[in-house]
């Protein structure tokens, strides 16, 4: 009889499901942030910080299931530019999808962009870089306009007259997207544009010109010509930059909207196709009789710029160690539920070593990020200044640097689950190059080290002086230790060792620390596997170190 038969019912003969889906893992959601994440405790409770109920709150948000969605919408909906409105009158809108919204509103109102500048914070650079640590791990893009907002503050209270109008509403925890000129708003939030297409990280070679309305000098109106390759964030308030005036470079405040109301001289030319950062938007612009206000004194405005760079570099310490933390959890958290070969992926000893040295990274970079935060919190201590110093250009050159190999490693563990668009690895391994190339790339860091040794001997004095503290911890560190000292002592060419040296000074300071405040399983394991001769690629712990030590820190067994 053939199955074409009208008496035959073909259902009964031909199953409607050919198979059920089980050895799958399942999305991780509906978790802590905070309570999940061991290090991270320890890393605020070492460093001054406390949980007052901000962090366990604002962990809990991170980890719903609809706020992680809305990484996933920000991401999958780029920002989109109109130039014009349609009537043809120029608006240089940038629209965004409204969860990238919400994950704005939700960081300004949890202060991500103001603690530390609020009056009698305490601890409150630790408290923030945990905030903004868990915030990043649900989406990278929108942490850039938080950053600059954040770090304007010291710039502009260079110039007292523009602190004074400016930063009771940037310090607002607040967020008004609004495209409305800033006298009408409560809370403002700053970007930056630095780089021009023939300097990049060189702005010497701007040609961007500001030339005065009325009075000259701090705080005087200006009006600015040229262009910006990179400027970030256009949706914002207003934008520090850099022109050059008969004075020398020098920095503004230029606003979207001028003073009397009318739409200010910034014309966007396009939004920048990234690989990463694609809930964010960045732009070039021509500037045409911008109005802006000058920063700082004339001819100043690399070192008034500089107060702010000084803490986007910060920022990409914490944007990196989020995105790592992020890997890695998702990264056990499959291998968990996960079977091959008879076994979990958990219970095999080469999974496990790759899993455990993932941990130890962000064991390390967290405990350098956090240590950097603590420095900020004592910033009117010389000590902690000469190590600030320092301690933000090696920080971001090392961490950022171990991002991307990080994240691939991490992908790897889901094998071709890993590379699904629908899963977060892949946003973090695209994510994961963009800090090491933004506020200053690798060489720029590590040169950077070179000049403030240079300039300031007293840096590298109090480096090794920190380093001390871990004095006869680990033989290996002290032997690291001591030929780093000789290593200094005996330079050839500096630039050309630049980045062996700022790898070591990182290795180094992460190694001590985590000596000195790390349970022992984290710290023999990170210094064997980093000072011991065997770091290679991830995965190659030495034997005798204790994985199920490590791996329990990752997240609790129930997720």
């Amino acid at each position: 009889m053939s199955v074409t038969d009208s008496n035959v019912d073909i259902n009964k003969l031909i199953p409607v499901e050919t198979h059920e889906v089980f050895n799958q893992s399942l999305a991780l959601e509906n978790y802590n942030l905070y309570h999940c994440d061991v290090a991270l405790q320890e890393a605020v409770t070492v460093n001054g910080g406390v949980d007052d109920g901000a962090l366990s709150h604002h962990g809990e948000r991170c980890g719903r299931a609809d706020v992680i969605n809305w990484g996933f919408e920000a991401n999958e909906n780029k920002p989109q530019l109109d130039t014009h409105d349609r009537f043809g009158h120029r608006v240089d809108l940038v629209k965004f999808h409204p969860s990238y919204h919400n994950l704005m509103d939700m960081a300004l109102r949890a202060g991500v962009h103001s603690g530390p500048w609020q009056v009698n914070a305490k601890h409150a650079h630790v408290q923030r870089a945990a905030l903004s640590y868990m915030q990043s791990q649900v989406d990278a893009g929108h942490g850039c306009p938080l950053t600059m907002t954040f770090a304007s503050v010291p710039t502009l209270k260079l110039t007292p007259s523009l602190a004074d109008t400016w930063l009771p509403k940037i310090l607002e925890n607040a967020y008004q997207p609004e495209n409305i000129p800033y006298f009408e708003k409560r809370a403002l939030t700053i970007g930056m544009g630095m780089t021009e297409k023939q300097g990049g990280s060189d702005v010497q070679a701007n040609t961007t010109y500001a030339t005065p309305l009325c009075d000259r000098g701090s705080g005087a109106l200006y009006a600015l010509n040229g262009h910006k390759w990179f400027l970030s964030a256009p949706m914002c308030d207003a934008f520090l930059m850099l022109a050059k005036t008969d004075g020398g470079l020098s920095c503004f405040l230029v606003p979207r909207w001028r003073e009397d109301g009318q739409k200010n001289g910034l014309y966007l030319q396009r939004l920048k196709n990234k690989m990463g950062n694609v809930s964010n938007a960045s732009s070039e612009v021509e500037l045409r009789q911008a109005h802006g206000w000058m920063v700082g004194e004339e001819g100043r405005g690399v070192p008034a710029i500089i107060e702010m760079v000084a803490l986007t570099r910060f920022d990409c310490m914490v944007g990196s160690s989020a995105g790592q933390r992020q890997a890695v959890v998702q990264a056990v958290h499959h291998a968990r539920r996960r079977q091959a070969f008879g076994a979990r992926l958990i219970e095999q000893p080469l999974m496990r070593n790759v899993l455990a040295d993932l941990q130890l990274e962000i064991e390390g970079s967290l405990a350098l990020t956090m240590r950097m935060a603590r420095a900020l919190d004592s910033s009117q201590d010389p000590a902690e200044q000469l190590l600030m110093r320092l301690g933000t250009a090696v920080g971001k050159f090392w961490i950022c640097k171990r991002t991307p190999g990080h994240a691939y490693e991490a992908m790897e563990c889901l094998g071709g689950n890993g590379v699904i668009e629908n899963c977060i690895l892949p946003r973090l391994y695209r994510e994961a190059p963009i800090n090491a190339i933004w506020e200053g790339s690798g060489n720029i860091q590590a040169l950077d080290v070179l000049r403030a040794i240079a300039k300031t001997p007293a840096v590298l004095a109090q480096w090794f002086t920190e380093l001390g503290m871990s004095s006869g911890l680990f033989a290996d560190l002290d032997r690291a230790v001591s030929q780093l000292q000789d290593a200094f002592k005996n330079l050839g060419d500096p630039a050309y060792q630049a980045r062996q040296l700022v790898e070591q000074l990182a290795l180094t300071m992460q190694a001590s620390l985590l000596a000195r405040h790390a349970p022992s399983a984290v710290a023999e394991a990170f210094v064997r596997s980093r000072l011991g001769g065997r770091q290679a690629i991830y995965g190659c712990l030495p034997e005798g170190v204790d994985l199920a030590a490590i791996l329990d820190r990752v997240l609790p067994e129930q997720y």
